[in-house]
């Protein structure tokens, strides 16, 4: 590489040093420790880090000398690097690549003391308890979902869990090899974290979700600015449904004209609100005590806040979302989440989120730092919209919201509000197969969900009440514009 080359480098990803210091060494080998705790680096000696100006190293051979000697004495485990010197216009460089390793976390280690330090931007700081607590299950090769917990099985149940395994798959967990398999229980019966997590107690304090509701633009006293506020704990799989019932609760329908059509707006895209909720709750710190995932809806905005940044230490405002790939904290629960096909396909959640917003000038933002992981979504209905809604495209193309949200707008206002969750997720299933592009009969509806021929009919009666659907020709339907 030429000095011009290291300029591209993103900045959380490389230091600049002036010198080797030998007498203050952490000053640089916390760079080091920093690197190889989260996703590897460069120090570059013999540039000046204010202003990036080339000055050279006096001495290129007993630096390199030295840089050896102090990461292998200093740096505990030992990390995978590279040393590199390169001439330029008549100075010397040296180069340090530091590898991520896998056996974290790395610390400095002076006089018997050891830290360990992360990346936070472009700077190296020492590792919070709660990242510290993450690196060593990192090094451990686990995470701390499957560790287990105090509790023996004859603690918890999992009725909700259950129920919504068998909705989607038609099968009842087996206590004996379920439990086992699915990393809910150990061996010897003692409640994993996850099993925690998912069970109908609630017993991991930190597993909670605050809504609030607030008046105007900006937090106030709970007492006196917010419209609605509730707390949930219990199963992370009511925590998802009671947040997003709270979220259809506290939102509203827009409208626009298209033509001579009245076209309704959802404040916020359901699909990419869903997205957003499961990735707090299966990406989150539980190891951060006290706290817990906020949702906040303002006039024109909803905030979710989850306890943990970036795994890699990384800070999501500063990279291309379209190219973070999928990295899971809690692999149990993401595993699970996505058997109840609660997310989309792994790695694609916070471009879909982007996407949900392809027809507005505004988009939804990202923001993260050590503790914490922010997604704001603009409210539709409250922000200008940009000239695509205006254009006289057809009303489903993607300009106002997809086929997909659409209906889930529709379903909302339409359906009867005793209609259970099940039914609910039914009705969504076969209009995922379905759309509004092809027929379907009573026995489809039969076959997709497994019922008797008394129950499919009752469905399509409340499909046809609500004007979801309509006939197409004899014995078939279809879904309805």
């Amino acid at each position: 590489m030429q000095l011009k080359d290291y300029e591209m480098v993103e900045s959380t990803n490389i230091d600049f040093k002036e010198e080797v210091e030998y007498r203050k060494p952490k000053s640089w080998l916390k760079s080091v420790s920093a690197f190889a705790n989260s996703n590897g680096g460069i120090i570059l000696f013999g540039v000046r880090d204010i202003d990036k100006k080339p000055v050279g190293l006096k001495n290129i051979v007993i630096d390199s000398e030295k840089v050896s000697e102090l990461i292998n004495s200093k740096i505990t485990p030992l990390p995978r690097y590279e040393l590199k010197s390169f001439k330029e216009e008549d100075k010397d460089y040296l180069e340090i690549k530091i590898g991520d390793g896998p056996r974290t976390p790395y610390y400095y280690d002076s006089d018997g003391r050891k830290e360990a330090f992360i990346r936070a931007g472009n700077s190296s700081i020492p590792a919070p308890k709660h990242i510290l607590d993450e690196l060593i299950l990192k090094g451990q090769n686990t995470t701390f979902d499957e560790l287990p917990s105090k509790y023996d099985v004859s603690d918890v149940s999992f009725t909700l869990l259950n129920a919504s395994l068998k909705n989607e798959t038609g099968k009842e967990l087996n206590q004996n090899k379920d439990y086992i398999s699915l990393e809910l229980v150990t061996k010897d019966n003692r409640v994993t974290n996850a099993g925690l997590l998912l069970s109908d107690q609630g017993l991991l304090v930190q597993s909670r979700i605050f809504c609030t509701r607030w008046k105007g633009l900006v937090k106030g006293a709970i007492e006196g600015d917010a419209i609605d506020d509730k707390e949930y704990t219990g199963s992370i799989i009511s925590l998802l449904e009671n947040a997003e019932t709270f979220i259809k609760n506290n939102s509203k329908l827009g409208w626009g004209i298209h033509g001579m059509k009245r076209v309704e707006i959802a404040d916020y895209p359901v699909r990419a609100i869903r997205e957003a909720i499961v990735n707090a709750i299966i990406h989150r710190d539980y190891q951060i005590i006290g706290s817990e995932i906020h949702i906040d809806i303002f006039d024109n905005r909803l905030e979710i806040t989850s306890p943990g940044g970036m795994i890699d230490g990384s800070l999501v405002q500063n990279l291309d979302i379209t190219k973070i790939s999928s990295m899971r904290r809690n692999r149990v629960i993401s595993d699970i989440f996505n058997r109840l096909h609660f997310m989309e396909r792994r790695g694609s959640g916070l471009t879909r989120i982007i996407e949900s917003y392809n027809d507005y000038d505004i988009k939804p933002k990202f923001s993260s730092d050590t503790s914490s992981f922010k997604v704001v979504f603009p409210n539709k209905s409250y922000m200008k919209k940009s000239p695509l809604f205006e254009q006289k495209s057809p009303v489903l193309s993607g300009n106002v919201v997809s086929d997909e949200d659409y209906f889930l707008i529709r379903m909302h206002k339409n359906l009867p509000n005793n209609v259970s969750k099940n039914t609910y997720n039914k009705i969504q299933k076969l209009f995922d197969k379905y759309t509004y592009q092809y027929d379907f009969k009573r026995e489809d509806i039969e076959e997709l969900f497994c019922v008797k021929k008394s129950r499919a009919s009752e469905i399509l009666a409340l499909l046809l009440d609500s004007d979801l659907v309509q006939p197409s020709q004899p014995t078939k339907y279809k879904f309805k514009k």
